[in-house]
């Protein structure tokens, strides 16, 4: 809670003067009563019609004053609350982009996503209401006490008892539903990752015809979610029956005590509907606040749930080092005795990896599916850290670049092509802001997407769909290749992004890479022996080891594993011919 406090400091007037004035409305409210026991004593008994006017009018002004306070009220609590959430809900997403690669996969998106979502939605709606009706509830219930004793003592007594009680009944309520709900938000967690899991593998489905074995896995957990919510529910519901209650039985042991005290002479009738009045005040204010503990429930509920986001510390830390120009000497990128273990693993997925590259070489890396090929080039980035030994970048540790620095000198095409809304233009642009039409366009002819790209007639003012549904996946890809190549990256690692492509495009692609980059490092991953056999130096993987590494001949001949690859893909002849 402190972190929401951190928030609401930024706006102490609103949330100050928004209960301010619904005390204020309150305060008016509780002269109401007042007022028609006047009518009743002295207008109505005495038949003074100018009387009942002037106090019809008083609280006709008391109405309109109240109104004004209320609608003042909701404008700076609504004000605060939406203020106070929407600076929360940048800060969240501005550390989720801070986490690593690491935190995003151990929390999962869905679950970040409805932290972002309904989960500071709903503390919004807290403080909405806490502002409004937080001290209002107390101050009226407390207010219509001390009024009531100012009108009979004796009659007031039913007040001091059932106040208690109903506090103890709403309160217990509360203590019993606040770890109900928590429960019910981490089931919504999971109906929030299968209604993603669907929609983003929507076609996957729909091949296999898993429609209805999908449909009643959902129904199973949105199922399971609504009995939380209905069992939560009934312990809640509880709270307005009981308080009507208690209030009822109190209201008659008013009318009760207030009937003798009348026939005694020793109070009026309006003072009876005055306490009437006041005993209904309170059960208002009750049932207010009894909805209010549940909102506040939730709402901090789900803050705390928002807070373990926040504690969750990036792994992967920055050193702003400055440093001086680079040695030419050195190896451009080096491996030395690297291994990785991913979280909540219980094997490394990297053990022992050891190479080092030169400036302007071309890298092959090529292995069977789960052999570690993506996490060796995530290391490079530092979208993962090693769990030992060390990556160095021009003779330093990757670990001593600021990620700013290091990230600026390396180009990623991931294995999954993502483009953004926008325009073609927009898209090209995130490799280099400032980017010409001539840089993009020269990116586009290397990565063999210019063709296409005239095709379509719009030039680079063509619009991109989200995630690109307007292009095929060879555009896709080729559009991605070409964003990273804009940026002109000392290293391209190009993560088995030509999947796609067919191989006479792919050739096309290597060889235009080959002849525009000029000192570029680039690293190509593939499942296709063709498309790495002429890189300066392959590296096979196999299980997280590195089996072998050299040029294609000398694995040919070295590595029994390269060459069962080879031979699965490539003729035998063309096999033997290369290993000579």
């Amino acid at each position: 809670m402190k972190r929401l406090l951190h928030y609401l400091s930024g706006y102490k007037l609103e949330s100050i003067l928004g209960p301010l004035f619904k005390m204020l409305e309150a305060s008016f409210e509780l002269f109401v009563p007042l007022v028609v026991a006047s009518m009743i004593d002295v207008g109505i008994k005495q038949s003074n019609a100018a009387y009942i006017l002037r106090q019809g009018g008083l609280l006709i002004l008391l109405g309109i004053i109240g109104l004004a306070c209320s609608l003042t009220a909701q404008y700076f609590a609504a004000k605060a609350s939406v203020s106070a959430a929407t600076c929360l809900r940048n800060d969240l997403f501005q550390h989720i982009s801070n986490l690593s690669y690491t935190e995003i996969d151990t929390v999962g998106t869905s679950t970040l996503i409805t932290r972002m979502t309904s989960d500071i939605n709903q503390v919004q709606t807290g403080i909405n209401m806490v502002l409004r009706l937080f001290l209002r509830s107390p101050f009226v219930v407390f207010g219509a006490m001390i009024m009531a004793f100012t009108v009979d003592v004796k009659a007031a007594m039913a007040f001091v008892v059932v106040i208690p009680l109903l506090s103890v009944v709403v309160f217990g309520i509360l203590l019993i539903s606040m770890p109900l709900y928590k429960k019910v938000q981490k089931q919504l967690d999971r109906v929030m990752l299968t209604t993603r899991e669907n929609l983003m593998g929507v076609r996957v489905i729909r091949a296999f015809n898993r429609q209805k074995s999908e449909t009643a896995r959902f129904e199973e957990e949105n199922g399971l979610l609504v009995r939380f919510q209905v069992f939560v529910g009934k312990i809640s519901a509880l709270l307005n029956p009981v308080t009507y209650i208690m209030i009822n039985f109190a209201i008659i042991a008013v009318v009760w005590i207030g009937a003798l005290q009348v026939g005694a002479g020793i109070i009026t009738q309006g003072k009876v509907v005055a306490l009437v009045n006041y005993m209904s005040q309170i059960l208002v204010e009750l049932v207010k606040l009894a909805n209010l503990m549940i909102i506040i429930s939730k709402s901090v509920a789900c803050m705390n749930r928002v807070d373990t986001i926040f504690k969750m510390e990036p792994s992967i830390k920055e050193k702003n080092k400055v440093f001086a120009s680079q040695e030419n000497s050195l190896p451009k990128l080096v491996f030395d005795q690297v291994s990785f273990l991913y979280a909540g693993a219980k094997e490394e997925s990297l053990s022992g990896i050891d190479f080092s590259v030169k400036k302007g070489e071309t890298i092959g890396i090529i292995g069977g599916t789960g052999s570690g090929k993506s996490t060796v080039v995530n290391l490079i980035p530092r979208f993962y850290d090693v769990a030992l030994g060390q990556v160095s970048l021009d003779g330093r540790d990757v670990r001593d670049y600021p990620l700013e620095k290091l990230r600026e000198k390396i180009g990623v095409v991931p294995q999954k092509a993502v483009l953004f809304k926008g325009s073609l233009r927009e898209n090209m642009q995130w490799g280099k802001k400032d980017a010409s039409d001539e840089e993009i366009y020269r990116a586009l002819d290397i990565a063999q997407a210019r063709e296409f790209v005239d095709g379509k007639k719009k030039g680079l003012d063509l619009y991109i769909e989200q995630g690109g549904r307007n292009l095929s996946g060879g555009q896709r890809q080729r559009l991605t290749i070409a964003r990273a190549l804009v940026r002109e990256p000392e290293i391209l690692i190009l993560d088995d992004s030509a999947s796609a492509l067919d191989f006479a495009t792919d050739a096309r692609l290597r060889r235009a890479i080959k002849e525009n980059t000029g000192d570029m490092t680039v690293f190509l991953v593939s499942q296709r022996a063709a498309t790495i056999r002429n890189a300066d130096q392959i590296l096979v993987l196999d299980d997280g080891k590195l089996a072998g590494k050299g040029t294609h001949k000398e694995l040919l001949s070295s590595c029994a594993l390269y060459r069962e690859i080879c031979l699965s893909q490539l003729s035998k002849e063309e096999v033997e011919r290369d290993g000579r």
